[in-house]
């Protein structure tokens, strides 16, 4: 019983999927916390910038891992 590898079509969707995971939610809490800290919140503003950063560095982390194999 030989394993036979299966060969894969065309991987972009799943490629700009990875992409959506590891930028989007680190784009999206940085644009808010932005948009906190000119509008007189600052303390809640800074929270998400920081936020945002630890998110980044993670998925950076773990789904470049994950592309490197």
């Amino acid at each position: 019983m030989s394993i036979i590898p299966l060969e894969v079509g065309n991987l972009d969707g799943l490629f700009i999927l990875i992409l959506l995971i590891m930028f989007g939610p680190a784009v999206l809490l940085l644009i808010i916390g932005v948009l906190l800290i000119t509008n007189k919140k600052k303390k809640a503003g800074k929270v998400l910038v920081i936020l945002a950063g630890v998110y980044l560095l993670v998925s950076l982390g773990v789904c470049g891992s994950m592309m490197l194999g």
